[in-house]
């Protein structure tokens, strides 16, 4: 019954997604707002809404690990696990803006999570910060894509994501377009709900603590939006829109997700466990780190790279569960990873950074 309450949260959070988006986006294009800006705003959140479901219902359940692994464990397993299975698919195409601003604001998000935290607990203020933060991102994107907007009238990456205005549709009405946006809402809720309590049982039956449970099984229950759309967007030849997706959706995980626990949180604050201060916070920035050196190959994500992503994904996740287990396998597991795998792997990436470089 607990897998099947596991199950049942995971499916009502990615339909409450995709019905908020939907219900969002109609009513926004009803009222004349450009679809770039829907795109870089209500598209980008809905995807990220589970997250957001889930930390913020654990919190309110007081397992503030779970909300914290949650983020974490989301940012690592989109950048690892969704842009290698999508390169895998097809190389992905680096959008130079990703790369002159974007991935430079997700990694600048990510050390100021590592700041904020790093007394151990994130309170209040860190929340209303982060949150702060957040609106004066969105702010920003809405005037920037409007000036572009006006200055060029070409479709964006962001346009393809969102579906075509069409008056006699079903949902072009404002009472339907309310309706999907009420009944998203009301699935994020529920699905947030089972899906916390069946991953606090499993952690218990397990013998394995909340944060684990929150860096795995929650993290990519969450990021199964983003899993479909970046996917989606590979299979199609959409590309760029794989790579933005995710990038996008860290930099709202940790302003947004973050931002609002700690301000449902109030006094309490949300506790960083130490283990994840120690190690899976700098896994973290170093994943969003490499996202600099493999994007500038090439402006792409070659199929190689892609494989290199999912494998370091499995790696981690192994480290975890061993860690857990304490299992005799974990000292030369890490000693063979700091020791060969990594500087291995940062070898070939230099190397094939400076062979692109004569076609740049």
């Amino acid at each position: 019954m607990t897998f099947l309450m596991f199950l049942a949260g995971l499916a009502a959070l990615v339909a409450g997604a995709n019905l908020l988006v939907r219900g969002a986006s109609k009513m926004a294009l009803s009222f004349g707002i450009s679809p770039l800006v829907v795109g870089l705003t209500i598209v980008a959140f809905g995807t990220s809404a589970p997250e957001v479901a889930v930390s913020v219902g654990a919190v309110l359940d007081g397992n503030t690990d779970i909300a914290i692994g949650n983020v974490v464990g989301s940012n690592i397993f989109n950048v690892l696990f969704i842009l290698g299975l999508s390169a895998l698919i097809a190389p992905l195409v680096v959008n130079l803006q990703l790369i002159r601003q974007e991935v430079p604001i997700m990694i600048g998000c990510s050390m100021l999570l590592l700041l904020l935290g790093w007394d151990g607990r994130l309170s209040l203020w860190d929340g209303a910060l982060l949150f702060g933060l957040l609106v004066a991102y969105t702010v920003f994107l809405v005037v920037q894509s409007r000036r572009q907007n006006r200055e060029s009238s070409e479709p964006t990456e962001f346009d393809a994501e969102l579906p075509p205005v069409n008056a006699t549709a079903w949902d072009a009405k404002w009472p339907v377009q309310l309706a999907l946006i009420a009944a998203g809402l009301g699935l994020l809720v529920l699905g947030s709900d089972w899906l916390v309590s069946a991953a606090v049982v499993f952690a218990k039956a397990m013998g394995v603590s909340d944060v684990v449970i929150g860096l795995t099984i929650v993290a990519a229950g969450t990021s199964m939006p983003e899993v479909a759309t970046s996917l989606a967007a590979a299979i199609k030849g959409e590309r760029d829109i794989a790579v933005g997706n995710v990038v996008g959706s860290n930099t709202f995980n940790i302003l947004g997700c973050l931002g609002v626990s700690g301000l449902v949180s109030g006094d309490l604050g949300l506790a960083m466990a130490p283990s994840v201060l120690s190690f899976d916070i700098w896994v973290m920035i170093a994943v969003a780190l490499a996202c600099l050196p493999v994007f500038l190959t090439g402006r792409e994500i070659a199929r190689w790279e892609g494989g290199v992503f999912l494998a370091y994904y499995a790696a981690y996740v192994a480290y975890l569960v061993l860690a857990t287990q304490q299992h005799d396998a974990l000292a030369p597991f890490s000693a063979a990873m700091m020791g060969f795998v990594i500087p291995l792997s940062l070898v070939t990436l230099v190397v094939s950074m400076i062979r692109r470089t004569p076609q740049n």
